[in-house]
């Protein structure tokens, strides 16, 4: 990817995104990007599991909101979670002031939303005694060797008409054995090819009710 710059951009819930001028698209939907974050993957993938142990990867990391989010859900249900993030291309420090996330997660320290983007990269961080333990990996997902198997996946990329590189089909399969049985796939993108690829790497693929401004999005479990 191009060196890319990060255009801050409030976004119609009054929470502010970023705009990525490398991919020429903004970070999050420009309806809401709390709201988007909230309903695609807390909602429709964290609300969905009833133990108290869980286990996350994020395909893109970005602005850490779903991080941030997860956490606070952690923390408000008591939840121990293990959450890995990948990223090629971290959202440089100097703008994250833009972001207003501080006091998003009231039952977070102010400092949460920095806690999670100032921590060393590819080492646990230990975000709350072993209730959130945040790992973000520095690298491309494309070339990500697993090593453990997750409850949850988040597919945050950007969409597949910038980045299908990070659509394609063997990476759904290498994401479909690296998930525990019943696991849950969540995506804001809904689009029928995308939907088939994950069908013929084994997902049993729905499609739901998306956030606002999209019809619909993608929930799949591993069977």
């Amino acid at each position: 990817m191009k060196q890319s710059s990060f255009i801050p951009a409030k976004t119609a819930d009054g929470s502010f995104t970023l705009y990525s001028s490398a991919m020429e698209e903004s970070y999050h939907s420009m309806n809401g990007a709390v709201q988007e974050s909230k309903h695609v993957f807390i909602e429709a993938g964290l609300h969905q599991f009833s133990q108290k142990q869980l286990s996350i990867f994020e395909v893109g990391f970005g602005t850490g909101l779903n991080a941030l989010l997860s956490w606070g859900e952690a923390q408000r249900r008591k939840l121990q979670i293990e959450y890995d993030a990948i990223e090629a291309y971290p959202v440089a420090a100097e703008v994250l002031h833009v972001l207003n996330y501080k006091k998003l997660e009231p039952e977070l320290p102010p400092s949460a939303f920095l806690q999670i983007h100032l921590g060393e990269w590819n080492t646990p961080l230990n975000l709350e005694k072993g209730t959130f333990v945040l790992k973000k990996i520095l690298g491309d997902f494309a070339t990500y060797k697993f090593t453990k198997k997750y409850d949850l996946i988040y597919f945050d990329a950007f969409a597949p008409e910038k980045q299908p590189e990070m659509w394609d089909e063997s990476l759904f399969r290498r994401l479909y054995s690296a998930m525990n049985q019943r696991g849950i796939i969540v995506t804001y993108c809904a689009k029928g090819e995308v939907r088939r690829r994950m069908e013929r790497s084994g997902f049993n693929v729905t499609r739901i009710q998306g956030p606002a401004g999209k019809r619909e999005m993608i929930r799949a479990f591993k069977k």
